[in-house]
């Protein structure tokens, strides 16, 4: 396994550095990293890659594109960096209170953290860890209401006109879900039996808890779920998504099981 592994490996730089030659570049092996993905099942192999006599750096966790990965995909190095950058936007938000209106504060939050919040949530909003971020973002709210800090914070939400971060994640990945629909199959298209989930896309049979917590399979499940007047019109994205975030605010999911007892 070891030896294939090593051999593809080779194939693969070769290929990108008969890319980089044809158009004028070079690969920088000393910021070239290699990252092993793995499941709680398979271990890591140890494994040192080396190519044209260079030695390319074995890492645990990577950024990339402002995502930090890691061996096991599951987001808890890429969040524990984020609740710092949020924790910063809650004590702005908290600083500039006394002199600002609840609409400024709120103009605050969109401006300074929820840009935080919502990059990448496609892919760490199934993540147990996200909790950690639903709190902060449960603070926020709480301090743009002028509210107790025990206090429940479903309608202030609504008040708002702010998802909660679970909603976001289902709004995001639905909105990514329509926009790609062309990577994704309808029922009709795998069989020819005539059923009322005909027109829901094809769910892939999947046994590994990593995949099915993955963009593609989840975001299939939760549009699945969608009631049939806002799935119908997702071929239209301006009224699909005016349709969808209203009804995320009415409901103001605080988490996929509400989302699917609905």
């Amino acid at each position: 396994m070891t030896t294939e592994f090593r051999h593809k490996v080779n194939e693969v730089f070769n290929k990108i550095n008969k890319w980089f030659h044809s158009n004028l570049l070079m690969l920088n092996y000393d910021k070239t990293y290699f990252l092993q993905f793995t499941t709680k099942a398979n271990r890591e192999n140890n494994m040192q890659i080396l190519y044209s006599n260079k030695t390319i750096a074995t890492v645990k966790s990577i950024k990339f594109l402002g995502l930090t990965l890691d061996t096991t995909l599951n987001w808890k190095h890429h969040i524990s960096e984020l609740i710092p950058r949020i924790n910063k936007a809650c004590y702005a938000i908290r600083s500039i209170k006394p002199f600002m209106s609840p609409n400024v504060l709120r103009n605050t939050y969109f401006s300074y953290a929820h840009s935080i919040i919502s990059y990448g949530l496609i892919f760490l909003g199934n993540s147990t860890d996200s909790n950690d971020i639903f709190k902060i973002q449960k603070r926020v709210i709480r301090i743009i209401t002028n509210s107790n800090k025990n206090a429940p914070c479903r309608e202030l939400f609504k008040s708002l006109n702010i998802l909660p971060l679970q909603s976001q994640y289902i709004y995001s990945i639905l909105l990514f879900i329509t926009k790609n629909k062309d990577q994704f199959s309808l029922n009709s298209h795998i069989h020819a039996i005539n059923t009322r989930h005909k027109n829901n896309l094809y769910v892939p049979a999947a046994n590994l808890t990593l995949y099915q917590k993955g963009v593609y399979y989840s975001g299939i499940k939760i549009f699945n779920h969608l009631p049939t007047t806002i799935k119908n019109l997702s071929s239209d994205r301006n009224k699909f998504q005016i349709a969808l975030k209203k009804f995320l605010l009415n409901n103001s999911f605080y988490s996929l099981e509400e989302y699917f007892n609905t």
